[in-house]
């Protein structure tokens, strides 16, 4: 925790608790809905297992997260928020659409994660455009090594949807190939699919109404701007 601001004052008193680094951002993976350690691991990817746990705990300590064993031959830890913790999902979402609205479009987009990326586009993903059979897709970037360059998005017809960086093994209904910057882009809503097809920034190969309903089926982020949302 950090040193207290020995002021009365509740925005003070919130700060103590809130102003951790990489608190806000484990409270978004937390409201995005992400319980286990694991999940909300690759929400915050540069974010040591050994600060992501004592972080955890101190949310405990201020009453903002419980900690849920489950029962059965295997136990394990679910962390699941309080009403306290619920009660910042407008916080949240207020620091979220400032930020969308506020910080510069390129500053943004200079901090690059592919991790992240495919995972907020996994749990974003809308299932219901898509046909009800076993859907593929594969993202090539275009820009990254070769260890990061492919990602597949497997929605099956439950609605169920895995994210793989090692060939799963299915046949593709659509390949994506683009760049990882083009992507971010169109996924935070600065730009569309649309836009960067015509520029020649995105390639679609496949599935014809896959690529056409992309800008549906791929969700956007919670923060993007209205006005992109096709």
């Amino acid at each position: 925790m950090t040193a207290s601001y020995k002021q009365f004052c509740p925005v003070a008193m919130a700060s103590e608790i809130l102003c951790n680094r990489w608190t806000v951002v484990l409270l978004r993976e937390l409201i995005a809905g992400s319980t286990r350690f694991n999940d909300l691991r690759r929400g915050l990817t540069r974010m040591s297992p050994a600060l992501l746990s004592q972080r955890l705990k101190d949310l405990e300590a201020a009453g903002i997260v419980e900690k849920v064993t489950s029962a059965g031959e295997r136990s394990s830890h679910e962390y699941h928020l309080t009403e306290a913790g619920r009660d910042l999902h407008s916080v949240i979402e207020s620091i979220g659409i400032w930020g969308q609205r506020w910080v510069d479009t390129d500053l943004s987009l200079e901090n690059l994660d592919p991790s992240l990326l495919m995972w907020d586009m996994r749990r974003g993903l809308k299932p219901s455009p898509l046909p009800t059979t076993r859907n593929v897709i594969e993202f090539h970037y275009t820009d990254l090594p070769s260890n990061q360059k492919h990602w597949w998005l497997i929605v099956e017809p439950t609605g169920t949807i895995d994210l793989c960086y090692i060939d799963p093994g299915f046949e593709v209904e659509l390949y994506i190939q683009t760049s990882l910057r083009t992507m971010t882009s169109i996924w935070m809503g600065y730009s569309t699919v649309s836009t960067a097809v015509k520029i020649n920034q995105l390639t679609l190969d496949g599935n014809s109404t896959l690529a056409q309903n992309m800008q549906t089926w791929l969700g956007l982020s919670p923060f993007a701007s209205e006005k992109n949302r096709l």
